[in-house]
């Protein structure tokens, strides 16, 4: 078999797979994007739950983390894809009984997009979790006992001190958690969102070479996950962190 008929697979256009692989690259990078910053923000609020003073407020944080750490991401997918809509639908159903409003024709529905974005961002919420909160407890006593003696209020105390540090501490561990979420979001072709897992396995199915598509599929994958590594590496190493890390992020 010539090289141009083992690549024919890959041809852009009716012919070949190459443009449907590059979108689902694309669609599994805007998943990726959207998800992190919901998660690591779902996973700062965790910490902070689990940080706090209240008791309630630390056994909610403690039992989130438990349950989403526990579950399979799989699972997730499918409570999120299939139950949300039956949950809001019955709640909806609920209110307007209560009220006395005639039934609405209106169904509430949720896309695989949404849905994989919703999934990703709780269990990646999680795990961030437990790194925010390591990175907490890192920085030392010390620092808000003298803040508190300067006057400042915890919430001061937060922003100035702990949350800077916090930030710089917490980096490599949520570098991790992103390329952990790189490959997480594959499992989302489940609910048939044409990401770069699923397009592959269609290829593969269309082509009859699964080597050759799922070769293709892998070193996508790890271009994105070298983009992400320098992306880190480029953020710990330039002056916003070490800025903010030094005067508090004034």
């Amino acid at each position: 078999m010539a090289v141009t008929d083992f690549l024919a697979p890959l041809a852009f256009g009716p012919a070949g797979w190459g443009d449907e692989l590059l979108s689902g690259a694309w669609l599994t990078l805007r998943l990726a994007l959207a998800t992190a910053p919901i998660g690591f923000a779902i996973g700062l609020g965790v910490a902070l739950m689990r940080n706090a003073r209240s008791r309630p407020l630390r056994a909610l944080g403690e039992g989130y983390g438990a349950v989403f750490r526990a579950l399979p991401e799989l699972l997730t997918i499918f409570i999120v894809y299939f139950g949300a809509p039956r949950l809001i639908n019955a709640l909806l159903a609920l209110g307007e009984g209560a009220l006395g409003l005639p039934p609405s024709a209106r169904q509430f529905q949720i896309d695989g997009f949404t849905a994989g974005v919703t999934a990703l961002a709780l269990v990646l919420g999680a795990f961030s979790s437990e790194v925010f909160l390591g990175a907490m407890r890192s920085v030392p006593s010390g620092q808000r006992e003298a803040a508190d003696a300067l006057g400042m209020s915890r919430a001061q105390t937060f922003r100035l001190v702990v949350l800077p540090q916090t930030l710089r501490l917490a980096g490599p561990g949520l570098a991790n958690n992103l390329m952990t979420l790189l490959k997480d979001t594959s499992l989302v072709s489940v609910v048939a969102l044409p990401e770069l897992m699923r397009q592959a396995n269609l290829a593969a199915l269309g082509t009859r070479q699964p080597f050759l598509i799922y070769l293709v599929a892998c070193l996508l994958y790890l271009a994105m996950s070298w983009l992400s590594e320098r992306l880190r590496a480029r953020l710990e190493s330039g002056p916003g962190l070490n800025r903010l890390a030094r005067d508090g992020g004034r």
